[in-house]
């Protein structure tokens, strides 16, 4: 298992970059990456709310990790700081044991002169999935967020 940390700046308040976070319509448009479709089938943006999202590869040629093109996860809410973080425990669903189990996303929100460090440190991530792959997605992601909150 490995972390993976991206940070970006983001041209938006905190308090506007952390209602994206916690907004199943927004996690829906910023927590993609290019070439996939997200599909949001649960989620409680509470301390203890549940969340299940599946994101769908667009192409034929995708590779799905819970299905032949699609990667569905589950999991919850375990601390929200409004403003501040937002820590998530999520699982994939999938038939292969290497990876299954609880993996942890912290995001930080650091205010700073025009504008919001985000910072996303991702523990617990399978070795079977390339440290490049998690790295491009999840930078992809800050890209789409960063376009959303800015975008007002």
């Amino acid at each position: 298992m490995y972390s993976t940390r991206v940070s970006r700046h983001v041209k938006a308040r905190p308090s506007e970059v952390y209602r994206a976070l916690i907004d199943a319509d927004a996690i829906m448009t910023w927590r993609v990456p290019d070439g996939m479709t997200s599909t949001v089938h649960e989620f409680d943006g509470r301390e203890g709310g549940a969340f299940r999202i599946s994101l769908t590869y667009d192409a034929p040629t995708g590779t799905g990790k819970s299905s032949a093109h699609t990667d569905t996860y589950h999991g919850r809410f375990v601390e929200l700081v409004p403003g501040e973080r937002v820590v998530e425990v999520f699982e994939f669903e999938a038939d292969d044991p290497a990876l299954r189990g609880e993996m942890t996303m912290t995001t930080t929100l650091t205010e700073v002169d025009g504008g919001t460090v985000v910072l996303i440190v991702h523990d617990g991530m399978s070795d079977t999935v390339p440290a490049a792959d998690n790295e491009a997605g999840m930078r992809m992601a800050l890209d789409n967020l960063a376009e959303l909150v800015e975008a007002g």
